[in-house]
């Protein structure tokens, strides 16, 4: 049903917010059927519900349009949490701002003095979590005799965090005529027996079916180093800086290292893996729900059934096994019509395999590079400038202390002090490996300095087994113990790669190649007569070349 049948305040609210049609929830609450009534309504989470019981109750609460004068609260929201709580507030302000709608939030943490006080100056609706509003009853504070709707957001959350006595003794000081708005994304049997105490003949809406898919998701792949990986997802989380993020792992071992490195460059993560008790697994994801974590690194076993509404950034850390688990995966992301990022991090010698899984998946992702410190500093500077123009509520404090230090420094140095601030909070984006490019480094004119007498090697990988040099590189000078200054050109072929060294850093090289070889090495080194096209002289390392395999950079290891 198309919004112009709402009162023209709130469908003017809905234009200027660039509402064009509602989602599924909002269309069934709108129905004919549903006007009036109470309403048990199943839906995903960040399905547009706050939108959907706001226009619901419309006909309720306005009168020609606008609010009646303020007084005793008309509506009243409950949510599990401090944030959706918070969130539901800003919603139905914005939604409700052109007729004149007083709201109030009361949630725990929060000045409750404050709230008294907002709420004895009347209000229209009350927005709050169930053990802050029951305070509030019992001060004689909060007066609900007058409550025409109640709405209970997220109503699974809230009895699985145990508030199932103070909802009841909210909507017990209730009036019986009030109309009740059920929102819960299952029906378990306590939210049955919920809907049956203090519903009336409830309209049942289940829209979760026809929500699924609609998720705008926006695929990214991106080769890498196999000993870049780590930094690829810094970087990743540097540059969007999502609300919350997912990063996927295959092994519980792959989790806790993860988890570990990030938590120790400053990100506020946590974990999720079959290892994992139900009491942690519940401590995490109430963390990501309340914003004390950003970041979740899981198994794709211990987020299965998980919905985060701020989840806009899902990473496939380590490669799913099939075109069903990346769809799984990615799917945490983009839903209710949101935008997301799934990213693909892929070690270069995987690419044709993650290239058939996107195939079978009927997934077109783009292929781009990872991104680069100067991307990040560029991107953090815009976010800064944006969080610096929000508006935002000063109190008389607040005010007393900025005055104070504009008398002892100027106002750019205050600006400055409140940029490096936030600064300082941010995780270091990481450099990655960077080869140079050998074409380039052959043009110049004469040798480079210090590769006047130089000694080529060559080693058994090449195109076939996609080799570049922005991993060549830094393998070498982990084999070789040499730094990148010490490699000259690099020549790669179908079969194997050459590069030339200094010839005063060549024992060393040989001597650190043999001491850092494995049994099962497959990688093989040998020195060269000469440049790429003399024939070979003796083996520096490795088995024997008859005995050499197709190298495959870190096709054993796990993250």
């Amino acid at each position: 049903m198309p919004f112009s049948k709402l009162p023209e305040p709130l469908a003017a609210a809905l234009s200027a917010r660039g509402y064009e049609a509602p989602t599924a929830v909002q269309a069934a609450v709108l129905t004919p059927d549903a006007e009036g009534r109470d309403l048990l309504v199943s839906a995903q989470t960040g399905s547009g519900k706050t939108v959907a019981f706001g226009i619901a109750m419309a006909a309720d609460l306005l009168e020609d349009g606008q609010m009646p004068r303020a007084g005793k609260p008309l509506a009243l929201a409950i949510a599990p949490t401090r944030e959706l709580a918070l969130q539901v507030a800003r919603e139905l302000q914005w939604l409700y701002g052109p007729t004149g709608a007083r709201i109030v939030s009361c949630v725990g943490g929060m000045d409750a003095a404050r709230e008294r006080r907002n709420l004895s100056h009347g209000v229209h609706m009350v927005v709050g979590t169930p053990g802050r509003l029951r305070d509030h009853l019992e001060r004689g504070a909060l007066d609900l005799s007058t409550l025409k709707v109640a709405i209970l957001d997220e109503a699974d959350e809230m009895l699985d965090m145990g508030f199932r006595e103070d909802l009841e003794g909210i909507l017990d000081r209730t009036p019986a005529e009030r109309r009740t708005m059920l929102f819960s994304a299952t029906l378990a049997k306590p939210i049955v027996a919920l809907a049956k105490r203090y519903q009336r003949d409830a309209f049942r809406i289940d829209t979760r079916e026809a929500e699924r898919g609609h998720g705008d998701i926006a695929y990214q792949a991106m080769t890498v180093a196999p000993n870049d990986i780590e930094n690829a997802v810094v970087n990743l989380l540097r540059l969007h800086e999502p609300d919350t993020a997912f990063l996927f792992c295959a092994t519980r071992e792959a989790v806790r290292h993860l988890h570990a490195n990030l938590v120790e460059r400053g990100f506020d993560a946590v974990a999720l893996s079959g290892e994992h008790s139900q009491s942690e697994r519940n401590h995490a994801l109430q963390a990501l729900r309340d914003r004390r974590a950003r970041v979740c690194v899981a198994t794709d076993v211990a987020a299965r059934g998980i919905d985060l509404p701020s989840l806009s950034l899902v990473v496939h850390v380590e490669l799913p096994r099939d075109a069903e688990a990346l769809q799984h995966r990615s799917g945490r992301t983009g839903r209710a019509g949101k935008k997301g990022i799934a990213a693909l991090i892929v070690p270069f010698q995987r690419r044709r395999r993650v290239e058939m899984l996107l195939r079978d998946a009927k997934i077109n992702a783009e292929w781009i590079g990872v991104p680069t410190p100067e991307e990040i500093h560029a991107a953090d500077r815009e976010r800064l400038l944006a969080k610096l123009a929000e508006p935002v509520e000063f109190d008389d404090a607040d005010r007393e202390l900025g005055a104070r230090l504009l008398t002892e420094k100027s106002a750019e140095d205050v600006a400055a002090l409140l940029v490096r601030a936030l600064r300082a909070k941010l995780p270091a984006p990481e450099e990655l490996s960077a080869g140079g490019a050998p074409e380039r480094r052959e043009r110049q004119e004469g040798p480079r300095a210090g590769f006047e007498d130089t000694v080529w090697f060559r080693m058994n990988v090449g195109r076939r087994h996609n080799a570049d040099p922005r991993w060549l590189l830094p393998l070498l000078c982990r084999r070789g113990h040499i730094t990148k200054t010490e490699i000259g050109a690099i020549r790669i072929g179908n079969e194997e790669s050459a590069f030339e060294i200094p010839k005063a850093v060549a024992a060393k090289f040989i001597a650190s190649v043999k001491r850092t070889a494995t049994p099962d090495d497959d990688l093989m080194f040998e020195q060269m007569a000469g440049p790429p096209d003399a024939p070979a002289r003796r083996p520096a390392g490795g088995p024997p070349r008859h005995a050499a395999k197709p190298y495959r950079p870190g096709g054993r290891s796990r993250n």
